[in-house]
């Protein structure tokens, strides 16, 4: 039989203390390999039209049909009710962590108004401000009653008053 002495108990007393200070350690160090990964790679997406810089102060009021071509692009899609109107449509997102989903950022979409001449009528900028839809470029919310869709005569068939 071993006599007992405090340098035995000592060192058996310390050895798990070591091995839970190396599982602390690797952990950190994982940790810390990990963490970067996982919230420093937010990543952003553009989807749709993206708008150069200074192309907006390019098209003034009552600029050509061809000039806002040249300068704006193709448009995402085209109305020709009451007169024609250009839309340029984009959307931004973003993903904080790369395996979480994404989420909207910002929501634009610039239309371009022309009279019968094929002239700029006026620019309007849409976008989504407190959930409701909102002209950045002259601050107002638009009414209903000012365009109609085309869906509109099809309600209107449909209703009974």
């Amino acid at each position: 039989m071993r006599p007992y002495s405090k340098t035995t108990a000592a060192s058996a007393g310390a050895a798990p203390a070591r091995k839970a200070s190396w599982r602390i350690a690797r952990f950190a160090a994982a940790l810390a390999l990990i963490a970067p990964v996982l919230g420093g790679c937010a990543e952003e997406f553009q989807k749709g039209y993206i708008l150069p810089e200074g192309a907006l102060e390019q098209v003034p009021i009552g600029a050509s049909q061809d000039q806002v071509l040249i300068v704006m692009g193709t448009p995402s899609t085209v109305a020709t009710l009451n007169g024609e109107v250009f839309y340029y449509i984009s959307q931004r997102s973003e993903r904080k962590v790369a395996f979480m989903n994404q989420q909207v950022v910002d929501q634009r979409v610039i239309a371009i108004y022309f009279d019968k001449n094929r002239q700029v009528q006026r620019l309007a900028n849409y976008g989504l401000q407190d959930g409701k839809i909102f002209d950045f470029i002259s601050r107002t919310t638009p009414t209903s009653g000012q365009e109609l869709s085309y869906l509109t005569p099809l309600f209107k068939l449909l209703s009974f008053n």
